[in-house]
Formats: C-alpha cells, sequence, structure tokens
C-alpha cells in the first residue's frame, strides 16, 4: 500500500493507542513485520509542547520510516500548528483522530464527538492539509451512534480536501468497545472512495485480517489491542495472508530476547524509575496465557528495582523453556478475566 510518496512494504499497521504506540513499541512493531505504526495521540495544545510527555511522544529518534503522528484536537488553527509542529520533528504523515471515544475526549469536541459537526470536521481537514507538504491520514469511526452513520460522507469529503488514506473503526462512538465491530459499513466506504482505506476492529488472528480484507476490500488491516504483548502478529499475519499457512509459534528463547531488548528500550526512552513502571503492562501482556503466568505478574507488580524484574522474567522463561522450546497458551489461565486498562484509550 502506497500513502503518499511512500511505499509500505505490507498493507498491516499498528493501532495508535494512549500508554502503548509509544517509540519503543511503534519500533518493535515494525520490527516483527508491521508496515506502518501510528504514534499514540498528540495535543494540538501548544502550551503542553514543552511537557515532558509531549516532547517524548515527540522523539522518533532511530525510528524507521515512514513516521506517522496522530494529532487530536477541536480547533483548526491550532490543528494546523499542531501538524507543522510534529513535521519540524521528523513525522512524516500527519494523521488525524476523529476516532477515539473516550470521554475526556469528546468532552472537548475532540476525536469521534468531532463526526457530529460535518462543517468543523470539514474546516480542520482543510487547515491541517493546506499546513504541511507531507500526507494527511485520517481515522474515524462509522458515526456517533448507530442511528447515526456518516462514514461515507465523511469518508467523500475529506478525499476531496486533499487527505490521502482513511481509517475506519467498526464501531460508532457510542459503542466504544462493547459488542462486534461491523464491516458493511467499511465495505460500502471502500466502493465510494479511491483512496486506500485501512480496516480497524476487532482483527485479533491472521484469519480475521484475511476475512475483513476479503470482506470489506480494504487497502489494508490495523490491529491495536492483539498486538499489545504479541507484536509478532505482524509477521504471522503477513505470512498467512501470503501463503495461507500458520508460521509454527515463536520459541521459547526468541521472544525471551525480544521482551528484554524491549524492556531495555523502555528503561533508556522513559528513564529508570518510569521505564521500569511502564514495563510492568508490557510484562503482563507479553506473558498472559502463559503456564503459571497469573502468579508471575502478581508477584511482578511488587518489584521495585530493575535489576528484580529482569531477574523474574530470566527466572519465568527458563522455567517455560523447560517445559517447550515454542511458546504454549493454556485455556485456563485467569488472565483471561482481567481487563488491561487501556480499552477506553485506543484511538
Amino acid at each position: 500500500m502506497q500513502i503518499g510518496p511512500h511505499q509500505l512494504k505490507n498493507n498491516l499497521v499498528v493501532a495508535p493507542m494512549a500508554g502503548v504506540t509509544d517509540r519503543p513499541f511503534r519500533m518493535l512493531c515494525k520490527k516483527m513485520g508491521a508496515g506502518l505504526a501510528v504514534s499514540e495521540m498528540v495535543t494540538s495544545n501548544s502550551l503542553l509542547y514543552g511537557s515532558e510527555k509531549t516532547k517524548r511522544r515527540a522523539n522518533h529518534e532511530g525510528e524507521v520510516s515512514p513516521i506517522s503522528v496522530q494529532i487530536a484536537g477541536a480547533e483548526p488553527a491550532m490543528m494546523a500548528e499542531a501538524a507543522r509542529h510534529n513535521v519540524e520533528n521528523g513525522a512524516q504523515i500527519i494523521d488525524i483522530n476523529m476516532g477515539c471515544p473516550a470521554k475526556k475526549i469528546c468532552n472537548v469536541m475532540a476525536g469521534s464527538a468531532l463526526l457530529r459537526d460535518e462543517p468543523l470536521v470539514s474546516q480542520i481537514l482543510k487547515a491541517v492539509v493546506n499546513a504541511v507538504d507531507v500526507p494527511v491520514t485520517l481515522k474515524i469511526r462509522t458515526g456517533w451512534d448507530r442511528q447515526n452513520k456518516n462514514a461515507i460522507q465523511i469518508a467523500k469529503m475529506a478525499e476531496d480536501i486533499g487527505v490521502q488514506a482513511l481509517t475506519i473503526h467498526g464501531r460508532t462512538r457510542n459503542d466504544l468497545y462493547h459488542g462486534d465491530a461491523e464491516y458493511d459499513t467499511i465495505a460500502a466506504v471502500k466502493q465510494a472512495i479511491k483512496i486506500p482505506l485501512i480496516a480497524n476492529g476487532d482483527i485479533t488472528t491472521p484469519e480475521k485480517a484475511k476475512f475483513v480484507l476479503d470482506y470489506t476490500k480494504a487497502d489494508a488491516a490495523m490491529i491495536g489491542r492483539a498486538a499489545q504483548g504479541r507484536p509478532w502478529i505482524f509477521r504471522e499475519t503477513e505470512h498467512f495472508l501470503k501463503t495461507g499457512e500458520h508460521m509454527l509459534p515463536p520459541t521459547v528463547d526468541e521472544i525471551h530476547q525480544v521482551m528484554l531488548e524491549h524492556l531495555h528500550d523502555l528503561y533508556d526512552f522513559y528513564g529508570d524509575l518510569t521505564g521500569m513502571r511502564v514495563a510492568r503492562k508490557h510484562i503482563s501482556w507479553y506473558t498472559k496465557g502463559l503456564s503459571g503466568s497469573a502468579a508471575f505478574r502478581h508477584n511482578m507488580n511488587t518489584l521495585q528495582t530493575i535489576e528484580l524484574q529482569l531477574q523474574a522474567i530470566n527466572d519465568f522463561f527458563a522455567e517455560l523453556k523447560a517445559k517447550n522450546d515454542r511458546l504454549v497458551y493454556v485455556d485456563n489461565d485467569d488472565s483471561d478475566n482481567e481487563n488491561n486498562g487501556n480499552e477506553e484509550l485506543a484511538a
């Protein structure tokens, strides 16, 4: 798939997720097979540009091209300035968030709340497209609620204004993440526009990615929560789309090494203390469903140093390897009942 001058290596995209798709995670997913990774939301409020969080989100050092940064806001001039600011800091694609259903975003009329105001959508898109000389993409939902689905109208508007690719999550804003994503609206939008379309929502396995791509005729699939703790889902999905066959599960040794490298990137990126705390949720996702992981994760949250964190991981993976050379997931792990706490923040 191509976005502006950028030819992606495949049609698999990492969804922007607040608190998840930081630079270390994006770089890891690209290494594990993703063709594009969109950053977590960056505010359009210039008063916050100097904050540590915003500066970290604008840090793309060493990141593989193309670098896509998602901006959020509801004021056209501020969104245009945010686009310029991020391009100056290395963004090669600007993605506009009109898909996030989180209350704190919608309460300020940003994210998917914008879908209720098509004239404002038009103003924001024009302002951002005219502000930068890099491709602008847009992420939306199917509409505000099930009685008010306007994805086709928004998609046509975006194409006419100069947006170069569109992502649709197959739920309305009011659906949040409840129920099943629907793909009929995505298929209808694909028929109505010529720019590349990326399908998003409930794509959790290679088989589901193939089904959604075949059903909607979308140009690419965006994977979000299913990549948390399993970034190799991108290479597995690419292999399945090409061959119709499944790859063998990764080896315990490989994922042990992948995890350690990821954690060291987090420590370097955030600093030791914050990095150790951020690492905990990734460790939980990596080990969810593996034999004995419930007790391991519970203990992990009590460890207060990087050294203890790494030692516990090494011990856990040594126990896994003693049982099997490859990762084996078990159905009776009580982690299946856990909430990863990120549902409202996925953009």
